[in-house]
Formats: C-alpha cells, sequence, structure tokens
C-alpha cells in the first residue's frame, strides 16, 4: 500500500514537472484558480436574480425569462463570462478533471446562499432537507465517447460527496446536436424528447445540475423527462447563467 501511495506521489509529481498547473483564468502557472482570479469570480448575488431563472438581478423583473421554467427554481453561482466560462470549458475539453471538486464547491456555496432566499412557490429556493436525491444533465453518448467521461456526473458525484446528499445517475441523453452551435428556438426543438430516465423517480424532490444555463432547454427538457415520470419537483443549480 505505501508503495502504491509512493508511486502515485511521484507520478503526480513528474506529471506537474512536464506540465505544470496553469490557473485557467489568466494561465499563469502555480494553482488551477490563483488568487487575483478567484477575486474576480462574477458570483451572482442570489437575493437579486431571478427566482425561476437564475439570472442575475432578476428578482423583481426578469428580462431572460417569463417566470415559467418547469423547475420550482433555478440556482446559478457565476455570470457566464471570465474563469467561469473557462472553468468549463477546460473540464469539457480539456479534460482538468481536477476542476469538478472545484465546480461542485462553488455551486454548493451558491446553494447554501440561495437557501435564504425564496423560490417562486415561497419556500427555500433550496434546502438539503428537501431533496432525495442529485442528478444530472448527462452528456450525449456521442460526447461521452469523445470525451472518455461525463464532466456533469464528476461534478455531481463530488457535489453528494461534500454535502452527504444521494446522487441519483436517472437521467439519459443517447443523442443531440451539440448546444453550442444552436440558436434560440432551436435548442428546445433540438433536445424536445432527448433525454429519459432510467430507474424509479416517484415523489422524489430533485435537485439538477448542468453546466451552464442558456435558454434553459437542456433543464427544461431534463425537468420535463423526471416530472414526467413522477418526481415531486425539480430544483436546478447550474455553475454559470448566461445573460
Amino acid at each position: 500500500m505505501r508503495i502504491g501511495r509512493l508511486a502515485t506521489r511521484m507520478g503526480e509529481g513528474l506529471a506537474e514537472a512536464l506540465w505544470p498547473t496553469r490557473c485557467v483564468g489568466c494561465d499563469q502557472p502555480g494553482e488551477l484558480i490563483c488568487d487575483r482570479c478567484r477575486a474576480a469570480l462574477p458570483w451572482i448575488e442570489q437575493r437579486l436574480a431571478c427566482p425561476s431563472c437564475g439570472a442575475p438581478y432578476g428578482y423583481l423583473t426578469c428580462t431572460e425569462c417569463d417566470g415559467t421554467w418547469p423547475v420550482r427554481a433555478t440556482v446559478a453561482a457565476f455570470g457566464f463570462h471570465g474563469t467561469p466560462a473557462r472553468m468549463v470549458t477546460c473540464l469539457k475539453d480539456g479534460h482538468e478533471l481536477r476542476l469538478a471538486p472545484v465546480m461542485a464547491a462553488a455551486l454548493l456555496t451558491a446553494l447554501e446562499e440561495a437557501s435564504a432566499w425564496p423560490a417562486p412557490d415561497g419556500r427555500p429556493r433550496f434546502s438539503p432537507d428537501e431533496v432525495d436525491g442529485v442528478c444530472f444533465v448527462p452528456a450525449t453518448s456521442a460526447a461521452f465517447a469523445r470525451r472518455g467521461f461525463d464532466h456533469m456526473a464528476l461534478v455531481a458525484r463530488e457535489l453528494c460527496g461534500f454535502s452527504g446528499l444521494g446522487l441519483a445517475d436517472v437521467l439519459v441523453r443517447p443523442q443531440a446536436r451539440d448546444q453550442r452551435i444552436l440558436g434560440r428556438e432551436e435548442r428546445a426543438e433540438n433536445l424536445e424528447g432527448t433525454m429519459y430516465v432510467r430507474g424509479d423517480v416517484s415523489g422524489a424532490r430533485l435537485l439538477l445540475l448542468d453546466d451552464v444555463a442558456t435558454t434553459g432547454a437542456s433543464i427544461a427538457e431534463a425537468s420535463r423527462a423526471l416530472l414526467a415520470r413522477g418526481a415531486a419537483s425539480v430544483t436546478a443549480c447550474v455553475l454559470a447563467r448566461v445573460w
């Protein structure tokens, strides 16, 4: 066992020497997120955010939604620009798997702050006592084959480990075009009917995770599939909100 740990540390040391860690925000060597970029993270102030779609400053009047998102509430940690945008890209396409726990910690920080503010139904936007399981918007089969992992599955597992909540890996998405190349109307059409639920979610109160919310099409389709299979409620949490 000691030999195995020693070999692992030696391997990590060699990897760091050959490919030194760089900040995902500014590319400076040293840390995944340096002090300067960490201090500049565009956190969304939850008391001012839209409780329906999570957009910043949308609490009183939201310009990004009409309040009819199918989830009971959406919590977003950051605006989608700068370091958070690069975090998503570096994890998904750069295979920087060490970002999964960093993203999970950011989601939990936003959820904790959001617990002090009401959802449209009047209850807290998040309460760990009202969550029966954590699920996530899955990668398509093609994306999984290309990357070799599902990035949100990694984040969800880390979040469950930090929080003690149970993982509900129940959503499946066999195929869909890459949402990043599509317009607002095309996104909803692209995802319609592309997700389904495996397993029993009857009566479950679920926390749904995703990396980015733009139009909400992915969240809406995942929520539709979960509610259609009998889930009692779906609360969404995303790393970043486009607005």
